[in-house]
């Protein structure tokens, strides 16, 4: 009888947050289940005030606050994000509503996610994040939306798409409903993404990437 196949080690990953932690949260459960290959080495925020700091501290997790104000120009801030996370060993860095640019160095590249509240290119780029996302959403009648997940460049929500998932806009929606039902498919499309990742799936083809057969990956 032949032997079952061995499951993927655990990457690394290092998550990037500004708000609340519910991205984090949702990462930590998946992975006590064990439906996702990766643990969370550190944790980097950009507000000292950030939900997501308790959240790591209360599992242990070894956490930093940067903030972008006490840096002259992105690069700086960024080259402090980066020399937080470099000494864990991270093979993935994952935005989890980070809204900060991070520029990425060559390190990186190809190797941080990202996931967007909307169905990437609408609803996208600077100044799109949170809330307003669903309100605009909303205003503009549109009767489906969803969430993707993709890799990050240098600019807002422009790396190449991994995932997408929708969800309808209900006649008399608020952004809060809304939000809410989109953040259930974002709870399952993020640790996807993130097990393609761990499992050598993701092959990239020029502007594009392509999930490949588990049969066929390394």
């Amino acid at each position: 009888m032949p032997s079952p196949p061995t499951p993927p080690s655990k990457i690394r990953l290092a998550v990037l947050l500004s708000g609340t932690g519910r991205t984090l949260e949702n990462l930590l459960k998946e992975s006590a289940r064990g439906a996702l290959a990766a643990e969370v080495a550190v944790v980097v925020s950009d507000r000292d005030d950030a939900r997501g700091l308790t959240i790591a501290a209360e599992k242990g997790i070894e956490a930093h606050v940067v903030r972008p104000k006490d840096y002259g120009f992105t690069e700086e801030f960024s080259k402090a994000v980066t020399y937080k996370i470099e000494p864990h060993g991270i093979d993935l860095v994952v935005m989890a509503g980070f809204l900060s640019l991070y520029k990425i160095p060559r390190k990186y590249e190809r190797r941080v996610m990202n996931i967007h509240p909307a169905l990437i290119p609408a609803f996208s780029g600077e100044g799109y994040f949170g809330q307003r996302v669903h309100e605009a959403v909303i205003a503009r009648g549109c009767r489906v939306t969803g969430c993707t997940v993709h890799f990050a460049n240098n600019q807002y929500d422009a790396g190449p798409i991994i995932l997408q998932e929708v969800v309808p806009v209900l006649d008399g929606d608020t952004a809060d409903t809304l939000a809410a039902r989109v953040f259930e498919k974002e709870c399952t499309a993020y640790p996807r993404a993130i097990q393609l990742f761990a499992e050598g799936r993701l092959a990239f083809d020029r502007s594009r990437v392509r999930i490949r057969d588990a049969s066929t990956s390394d």
